[in-house]
């Protein structure tokens, strides 16, 4: 249950602080005393959107913190699950930046909007008098039937089934889709993926292959000059070696003598074998160097392979090719392997369907059993709020179509007099008789759905005297078994809780402030006095306000 709310600059409010009782809570207040800003700051502690115009001082941020006291068997998976510290007492806050950037915090763990909204919506509902549409939607009928039916389990393990389905489907119509429009793609990449293999990428040294080519191509000319380099080295009586191996013979006699001489007959040595290397390695090349027409050709064929590609897939290296040529390869893989992977999706979707067609059988089946168990439970309760003449009926059909909620389409429908043709519900109610309905429904809901707070913001509205009362006795009902937060204007129901909270607008340094503040016993009386006979308090006001607290 909500057991503390602190407010700090935000609308008219700058720092309230108040703890609330379990049971019934009844909170009152003249018309734009601020209740609505203290519902509005709880609601966006809860995961509403912020918006910085709700700021008091806009140079400073707001600050919004909500405590709750937690069953310690129901809660913790969900901090286990979202890797957070359950405490029996959880303080759940949000702030919000003058930037209009805000953060939200539960155990001062730093967490999303969607994990702070999916704790609150366990821990709190908040039904304001402008919510009956959304009450009276489709969604929120078939959750009324299925929470007082005992179907939570089993929507949630079909809501599971549901959601692998449409996951499954969505790709079964990509891949059909993809399978349609990639035959064309499919042998355009199919071509350029055989005109890559017509040459083995991976074992070609292309530059090498340049070089050889190179070489083959002014080989005339570099046998030319291999030739003459040779003969320079080794001509007779005036080549380079026979003049090097004479020059060392001399030096060689004379190096016994000096250590000078012997160093440069070292080096003439080393000279002789070097130039000896020389004409060897030029012999060798010269070898080499034999013309292979039909090698050139090979060569120079696989070269201009090689740059039309480099120049048709617009990239530089050969290894741009070998990349290329491996995701052709994933792509043509993958696309013949498409019909095998539309017939395991489709395979999957059947076996989906089965189960959820079985699912939908099961809640289709209970729903409609707890039909007239929950038309008369309604009844019973609007015939205690004087609605001894209202009809109601549940009605299902079958729309053969997989949604969130099963097969089923819901429709109530409604007469509030004998005779009267039936109508869906939302049509049929107006006024007073729209604020009793929704207190049933309500009812029965917060019976079958384990919410430990439910806060109703002026549901009463147009209804008085006896009914009024019936209406704070079904409360107070109601109030025994969990936390129950009513704000209203009627004196009837404002008497009926198990503590009382005025909600007032003062000033302050020449500012208009909001504060909530809980009533004595004595106080009590003074306000439901107020609220029966205005701004005047009469004693006779007051002895019916003493009556309504007996």
């Amino acid at each position: 249950m909500l057991s503390h709310l602190s407010i700090k600059n935000y609308t008219l409010i700058d720092d309230l602080q108040t703890g609330f009782p379990a049971g019934m809570i009844t909170v009152t207040g003249e018309t734009g005393a601020g209740k609505s800003i203290i519902l509005g700051a709880l609601k966006l502690v809860l995961g509403e959107r912020a918006d910085t115009k709700s700021l008091k001082n806009p140079d400073e941020k707001s600050v919004i913190e909500a405590e709750f006291h937690l069953d310690k068997h129901r809660f913790p998976p969900f901090f286990k699950e979202n890797d957070l510290d359950f405490e029996a007492q959880t303080l759940i806050r949000r702030e919000i930046q003058p930037s209009g950037k805000s953060r939200a915090f539960i155990n001062d763990t730093p967490v999303t909007l969607d994990i702070l909204q999916q704790l609150s919506s366990q821990l709190i509902d908040i039904h304001s008098q402008f919510e009956t549409s959304d009450l009276l939607s489709e969604k929120y009928q078939l959750r009324l039937l299925d929470n007082f039916s005992g179907l939570q389990q089993t929507l949630k393990e079909y809501q599971s089934e549901y959601e692998e389905y449409i996951k499954e489907k969505k790709q079964f119509e990509q891949l059909k889709e993809k399978l349609q429009t990639g035959n064309k793609d499919f042998e355009y990449n199919q071509f350029l993926l055989n005109e890559l293999n017509q040459i083995d990428l991976d074992k070609i040294d292309f530059p090498k292959l340049e070089e050889e080519a190179n070489l083959m191509k002014n080989s005339e000319y570099l046998v030319q000059l291999l030739s003459e380099s040779r003969q320079i080295l080794e001509g007779d009586e005036v080549g380079i070696s026979s003049q090097i191996y004479e020059l060392n013979s001399r030096l060689s006699k004379g190096s016994q003598l000096s250590s000078e001489l012997q160093k440069i007959s070292e080096r003439t040595e080393s000279l002789k074998w070097e130039i000896q290397d020389i004409s060897s390695e030029i012999e060798n090349l010269l070898e080499k160097l034999e013309f292979d027409p039909l090698r050139y050709e090979t060569v120079n064929e696989q070269i201009n392979k090689i740059n039309f590609l480099l120049q048709k897939h617009q990239v530089q290296k050969l290894f741009d090719l070998i990349e290329i040529k491996n995701k052709l390869e994933t792509e043509t893989s993958d696309f013949s392997d498409l019909e095998g992977k539309i017939k395991v999706s489709e395979l999957r979707l059947q076996n989906l369907s089965e189960k959820l067609s079985s699912y939908s059988h099961s809640l289709h089946n209970n729903r409609l059993q707890n039909i007239p168990i929950l038309e008369n439970k309604i009844l019973e309760t609007l015939i205690r709020l004087g609605m001894e003449k209202s009809q109601i009926k549940i009605e299902l059909s079958d729309t053969e179509k997989f949604t969130p909620f099963g097969t089923d389409q819901i429709r109530i429908l409604f007469t509030a007099n004998l005779g009267k043709e039936f109508q869906p519900i939302a049509k049929a109610i107006s006024g007073g008789e729209r604020s009793r309905v929704m207190l049933a429904i309500k009812k029965l809901m917060a019976e079958n759905e384990d919410l430990p707070t439910l806060i109703l913001d002026e549901i009463d509205t147009g209804v008085s005297g006896r009914i009024a009362n019936e209406m704070g006795r079904l409360m107070s009902e109601m109030g025994k078994s969990m936390q129950l937060i009513v704000i209203t204007h009627l004196p009837q129901i404002a008497a009926k809780g198990n503590a009382q909270f005025k909600v007032e607008k003062g000033e302050k340094s020449g500012s208009t402030f909001t504060q909530i503040r809980q009533l004595d016993d004595r106080e009590r009386v003074e306000e439901i006095a107020q609220l029966i006979s205005g701004e005047s308090i009469t004693e006779n006001a007051v002895n019916q306000a003493k009556e309504l607290f007996d």
